[in-house]
């Protein structure tokens, strides 16, 4: 096994930096050594500021874009839906269509939060029948062309539709 030259470990670093653990529980990472290669002459000031990378900002993913104030208003359901679109009864193509000139509407008028109602997973169907809509959403949201306006996508309250529906968090223009 061949060992990580500058750039990759840099690039490794970042990667690794940029994880959110499924537990609370610390992780310790152990340090990374620097390579042992021989390092090049210095160049001139001026060729090194052409050979710095510049640092790419992580965006945001949707989680970590509310404040709590936000997160506790979606999940007591006091949140009213600017918006409401139900994709019960449509195919794959119709939904994707209804979902981009939605959000196209919804974005043009100002509205926060859209609903999205794709139905229930049901058990004991097989996923390739039922809920295809449903495993879709989540790509589909985040390839549209409207996707750095969402701010957050987050699971509806009950009185909305619990687990068979979606809060779409729009940002304000």
């Amino acid at each position: 096994m061949r060992s990580l030259s500058p750039d990759e470990a840099e690039l490794w670093a970042r990667v690794t930096a940029s994880i959110r653990p499924l537990s609370r529980e610390p992780i310790e990472t152990p340090p990374v050594d620097p390579p042992s290669q021989p390092q090049p002459a210095p160049a001139s000031p001026a060729t090194n500021a052409l050979a710095k990378k510049p640092a790419i900002a992580p965006k945001p993913r949707p989680g970590t874009t509310l404040d709590g104030t936000w997160d506790r208003r979606l999940r007591s359901g006091s949140v009213q839906p600017d918006r409401v679109l139900d994709l019960h009864g449509m195919t794959l193509d119709v939904a994707w269509s209804a979902i981009d000139r939605a959000l196209e509407q919804a974005i043009g008028s100002g509205a926060r939060v859209v609903l999205l109602i794709t139905g229930h997973h049901r058990p004991g169907t097989a996923p390739v029948q039922r809920g295809k809509i449903r495993a879709a959403v989540h790509d589909w949201l985040a390839a549209s062309r409207h996707a750095p306006m969402i701010a957050a996508v987050r699971g509806a309250h009950p009185r909305h539709g619990g687990g068979g529906s979606l809060y779409l968090v729009l940002r304000r223009r």
